[in-house]
C-alpha cells in the first residue's frame, strides 16, 4: 500500500510534512515526498487529510471490565487477596468487547492493559493491538509491568481485613520484594553449587522479572506522599517504576524530575469523586513535561472511554500543552515508557505500519477517523 499526499505528523523530532508512506509486510517500508506507486500497489489517496502513528494507551484496563454487563464481565480486581502477583491479564481480557472496537474505530491502536488498583499487587499487564478476536494473536509484550497500588483503594477494599493504613500497604510491598530476593538467591545458589531448589513459589516468582528490572513496578498512586513513598521504595531495591496517575504531580514536580522516573498522568475527565483527587487537573501534564518529565496522558479505560484518548489531550492542550506535546503524550511518549518505541508510537521506516488518517487534527473532538491501519491492513473505514 502507497499513502499519498497526507499531512504527516511522524512524530519523529516533531518532523510535519505534506508526502507519503509505504507499506510493506506489515511495515513502513519507506517515508518521504514524491514517492512513485510500485507494481500492483495499491495507493491511499490522503489529500486534505491528516496522517498519525496510531495512538497508544499506557494504562488501561480495556477488554476487562466489559460493556453493558457487570460482575460477570469484570476481571479488573482479584480482590480475594491484597497480594496477587502471580494473576495475568492475558487470562482476563475479552478481545471482543465492543470497547476494543470502538478503540481502534478512534485510532487507539495499541494499548497496555491489566489489573486494576484494589491490590497491594495486582498481577502483570500486557500490550495488544486492538484488532483481533484472539488476544494470544494480539498481545505483542507480555508481561509488561507488574501492577501495584498505594493509597485509597487497598485501604478501601481491605480495610475490615488486612489493612488499615498506608504503612501497612508499603509493609506489604516491601515483604514481597524482600522474599522475592531471598528466593532468588537460594534458586541462584541452587543452581551454582547444585543444591536443593527452593519450593516453586508462583507468586514470587512472578516478581523476580521486577527485582531484574525486566519490567517495571505500575505504581497506581494519586496523593503526593503516596508517589513518594513509591519512589522511596523503588531506589531501596533498585526496581523501575511508573507512577500512573500522577494526580498531584504538580506538588512534587521536582522531586519527580530528580526521581528520573515517567508519569502516566490521568484520567482527568472525571468527576473528583475522592479526596485523592482534590488536586486533578489537565495543566499536570503540561508542567510535569516543562519539568523534563516523560509523560503520557491515561483514560484508564473505562473510567473513560478509550474512544477518547485523543479527546483527553485535546484538553490537555486546551490548559496549555502545545499541539506537538499532546500528540507526543497518546504517541510516542507512551511507547518509550512500555519500551516499545522501536515498533510504535511514531511513523519511521522499519516500524509497525500502525497508522490513523482523519480528515482533521485528531485532538479535535468533531474530527472524523476515515481510516486506522494495524499491521498494514487496513481494519476500519469510516
Amino acid at each position: 500500500m502507497l499513502i499519498k499526499n497526507g499531512k504527516i505528523y511522524t512524530m519523529e523530532n516533531r518532523e510535519i510534512f505534506i508526502g507519503d508512506i509505504r507499506i510493506l509486510d506489515g511495515h513502513i517500508s519507506e517515508i518521504g515526498a514524491h514517492l512513485e506507486q510500485l507494481e500492483d500497489e495499491d495507493v491511499l489517496d490522503a489529500t486534505n487529510k491528516y496522517v498519525y502513528p496510531g495512538l497508544v494507551e499506557a494504562h488501561c484496563h480495556l477488554g476487562m471490565e466489559e460493556s453493558s454487563i457487570r460482575m460477570e464481565g469484570n476481571d479488573v480486581n482479584e480482590s480475594s487477596d491484597p497480594v496477587t502477583p502471580h494473576v495475568r491479564a492475558i487470562d482476563g481480557c475479552n478481545p471482543m468487547d465492543e470497547t476494543i472496537r470502538h478503540a481502534c474505530e478512534a485510532g487507539v491502536t495499541t494499548v497496555a492493559a491489566g489489573p486494576g488498583s484494589a491490590n497491594v499487587i495486582g498481577g502483570t499487564f500486557m500490550v495488544y493491538k486492538t484488532y483481533g478476536n484472539c488476544i494470544d494473536d494480539m498481545v505483542i509484550k507480555n508481561p509488561v509491568a507488574m501492577k501495584c497500588a498505594f493509597g485509597e483503594n487497598p485501604k478501601r477494599v481491605y480495610q475490615e481485613s488486612k489493612i488499615k493504613t498506608r504503612m501497612n500497604i508499603a509493609a506489604l510491598l516491601r515483604e514481597t520484594l524482600y522474599k522475592t530476593k531471598e528466593y532468588m538467591e537460594k534458586k541462584e545458589s541452587a543452581r551454582r553449587n547444585a543444591g536443593n531448589t527452593p519450593a516453586y513459589d508462583m507468586r514470587l516468582e512472578a516478581m523476580i522479572p521486577v527485582l531484574k528490572k525486566e519490567i517495571p513496578l505500575k505504581c497506581h498512586a494519586h496523593r503526593a506522599d503516596d508517589i513518594l513513598t513509591i519512589i522511596r521504595i523503588a531506589k531501596e531495591f533498585d526496581i523501575d517504576v511508573t507512577l500512573d496517575h500522577c494526580t498531584d504531580g504538580e506538588v512534587i514536580k521536582e522531586k519527580i524530575k530528580e526521581s528520573g522516573y515517567p508519569a502516566i498522568v490521568g484520567p482527568a475527565l472525571t468527576h473528583k469523586s475522592k479526596f485523592e483527587l482534590a488536586n486533578k487537573s489537565f495543566t499536570t501534564p503540561k508542567t510535569l513535561m516543562d519539568e523534563g518529565v516523560l509523560v503520557a496522558i491515561t483514560t484508564d479505560s473505562p473510567v473513560i472511554p478509550q474512544e477518547y484518548l485523543s479527546l483527553c489531550a485535546g484538553l490537555a492542550m486546551k490548559a496549555g500543552m502545545e499541539e506537538i506535546e499532546a500528540l507526543e503524550a497518546i504517541t510516542i511518549n507512551p511507547a518509550k515508557i512500555l519500551g516499545l518505541d522501536n515498533r510504535l508510537g511514531s511513523l519511521k521506516a522499519g516500524k509497525d505500519a500502525d497508522i490513523v488518517i482523519c480528515d482533521g487534527s485528531i485532538l479535535d473532538s468533531l474530527t472524523k477517523v476515515d481510516y486506522t491501519i494495524i499491521n498494514g491492513k487496513v481494519v476500519y473505514k469510516g
